[in-house]
């Protein structure tokens, strides 16, 4: 090579490391106000026999160290699976493959009947799109929003479904390829650029997706979609399309100048973070008689992160009609601020709020380093059962957080039943599971396998089961130390003050022996507008005898007791309770669920229940193929 070009090529390779090492030194400045300083605070033993042996090494023989998260698949202990092994579960890979979209709405076909008097739209939301191009994603969380409308009216049912058109998925459709980055897959650089501006973008903070494709929420009389992350979006419960639209720019708001995409593109988000200091809220809120609505999300600062608790006032005059008016109530700090526990939902009862802690723990560090890193943001979300599990209670009038310690064996919940107030002591339900590999193992490899290899799949996912806790509020120094502070008389439940100060809450299981064979239960519904944050008897889920819900259940807390229904491959969705108008009895009302099957032969279809006795009214079938999917409510008419 002659001289004067060694000498070029040098100056170059010289310009670009120096650019190099100015993008790293700035990036790694920019992460220093997320690393708070550490003080080493040990677990305490002082905590009686019991409680002590939460701490200790598990006899399973299953590492009780940090657990990453990728290509996670652990043997199953004895305790954890005691009697459900099936062998050679049906393959159910049709049940998460992309299907089209039905935006006008078609008559469903009617067996049975429908009673008269429902007449409103179960909405659902779920993934419906799992690929661009050649690319694809590699979670089922990943999948595009579609949104779902079953409009039942005087025994007749039509049904529609439209994607969400989000940025992530606009973006995503325009450049037949992944650009916008999900939970469990990591958007590639644009094979346009240059290797170099392909290896800078590397050092681009990840974006967050505002693909919300969890549930349906409602703010001040709205309908919106949610997932867990910064935006929402507001849609008409009616026809599917966002409500109000919103004429922007694109590309003002695409930070990857997608010059290729119209100029001009109807689109709506509405930004948690424009109205309250959040950086995101659960797809789980709560919600008063009077519309007040309350839900919990994280923020990040320079001293690390925080729990919040959010209301978000009813429609008022003087405040707008997206989330003017909200406000935050309080922040909890985590036990250790660089690495906050993930929650998916919390509990509510007449007066309080009740956070979950759970040892199941967001890596700030690894997430914001996820994209230099090469690794998808689950990456960066850990099993650390070395820690147990606490619990925060919230007075929601004052935003009080009550001085008391509770805690209990460390175990994970994604949703909680009900909480209700007795005697000066909270109850709280929940679906609970003793490890924290499940997020992990609902890749769509694993849930798409056959034969032996979904079976191991299967046989390696914790289950999932309704407990019952008891947080005794009223405890101070003169609490008397190892006596159960649980006065009520129908629960099994414990709390015992240890030496340390701290209640430690043993649970009673809300079902009876033997039912590991029906694979635990999730996706909890009770009859909301009447007993949620009281005393209640029933509640619904979907039976995990496979990968996916594979039967309906209705659990008795008071007998223990449990109704099934279940149809050979049919896997139905959460259950919705719809009452009865006027209805007196808790369980007065039907059960709505969307029922899909992977046969060729078999038509997905709206099952109808009689919510008390359990027994089928009738069904409305659909000639169009449907994923399955995760949460959903009915909007009255």
């Amino acid at each position: 090579m002659p001289s004067a070009r060694r000498n070029m090529f040098a100056k170059i390779l010289l310009s670009a490391t120096s650019l190099l090492l100015a993008h790293l030194l700035h990036f790694l400045c920019s992460l220093m106000q997320f690393i708070p300083e550490r003080k080493s605070v040990p677990e305490p033993l002082a905590m009686g026999n019991q409680a002590a042996a939460w701490n200790k090494e598990p006899s399973t023989g299953t590492s009780r160290h940090s657990q990453g998260f990728k290509n996670y698949l652990p043997s199953p202990s004895k305790e954890q699976i005691p009697c459900h092994r099936p062998r050679g579960l049906q393959c159910i890979s049709p049940l998460v493959q992309s299907v089209e979209e039905t935006p006008e709405p078609i008559p469903a076909k009617i067996k049975g009947h429908i009673p008269k008097w429902i007449n409103g739209n179960l909405l659902r939301n779920g993934p419906g799109k799992f690929e661009f191009g050649n690319d694809k994603f590699n979670h089922w969380f990943d999948g595009m929003a579609l949104l779902h409308q079953f409009q039942l009216a005087h025994g007749t049912v039509t049904y529609r479904s439209r994607f969400l058109q989000s940025s992530s998925y606009l973006r995503n459709s325009q450049h037949s390829r992944i650009v916008a980055s999900e939970f469990g897959t990591l958007a590639m650089p644009d094979p346009c650029k240059s290797l170099f501006g392909r290896f800078l973008s590397r050092f681009e903070p990840p974006q967050p997706s505002d693909n919300c494709n969890v549930n349906y929420v409602l703010y001040k009389g709205d309908y919106y979609v949610s997932s867990e992350n910064i935006c929402m979006h507001k849609v008409d419960p009616e026809t599917l399309e966002t409500k109000e639209k919103v004429w922007k720019d694109f590309h003002k708001s695409d930070p990857w100048g997608s010059s290729a995409l119209t100029e001009n593109l109807w689109h709506l988000q509405v930004d948690w973070s424009k109205f309250i200091a959040v950086n995101g809220a659960t797809a789980h809120p709560h919600y008063e008689s009077d519309g007040t609505t309350y839900n919990m999300g994280n923020s990040y600062g320079k001293h690390g992160s925080s729990y919040n608790i959010i209301r978000v006032p009813p429609q008022e005059s003087g405040h707008g009609d997206t989330l003017e008016g909200a406000k935050v109530l309080c922040s909890i700090p985590p036990r250790d601020r660089a690495k906050p526990s993930y929650y998916h939902s919390f509990g509510m009862t007449e007066n309080y709020i009740i956070f979950i802690e759970q040892p199941l723990k967001l890596n700030l560090l690894q997430i914001i380093t996820s994209k230099l890193r090469g690794k998808a943001i689950y990456d960066g979300i850990s099993w650390e059962p070395q820690h147990n599990t606490y619990f925060h209670v919230v007075n929601k009038h004052t935003g009080e957080v009550l001085p008391g310690s509770w805690c209990s064996q460390p175990f994970i919940t994604f949703h909680q039943i009900n909480a209700f107030e007795e005697r000066g002591c909270v109850v709280l339900d929940l679906c609970c599971q003793d490890q924290g590999s499940s997020l992990a193992l609902y890749t769509l490899q694993n849930l798409r396998r056959s034969g032996e290899g979904l079976d191991q799949v299967y046989a390696s996912v914790p289950r999932s089961f309704p407990r019952r806790f008891v947080l005794p509020l009223d405890v101070d120094s003169d609490t008397p130390v190892g006596k159960n502070l649980n006065p009520l008389p129908y629960t099994q439940a414990k709390a015992v003050k240890g030496a340390d100060g701290k209640i430690w809450c043993t649970h009673e299981n809300l079902h009876p022996e033997g039912f590991e064979q029906v694979g635990g239960l999730e996706f909890p519904q009770i009859n909301y507008a009447g007993y949620n944050g009281r005393r209640y008897r029933f509640f619904y889920g979907c039976g995990f005898g496979h990968l996916l819900g594979d039967s309906l259940i209705k659990v008795d807390v008071d007998t223990k007791n449990f109704k099934m229904w279940q149809e050979e491959g049919c896997y139905p969705s959460e259950p919705v309770f719809v009452p009865v108008p006027n209805a007196t009895a808790e369980d007065s009302g039907v059960i709505l669920s969307v029922v899909v099957s992977p046969a060729e032969n078999q038509s997905a279809f709206l099952l109808v229940l009689d919510a008390e006795t359990f027994q089928e009214l009738g069904r409305a079938e659909v000639g169009v193929p449907m994923p399955y999917g995760f949460h959903g409510i009915f909007s009255a008419h």
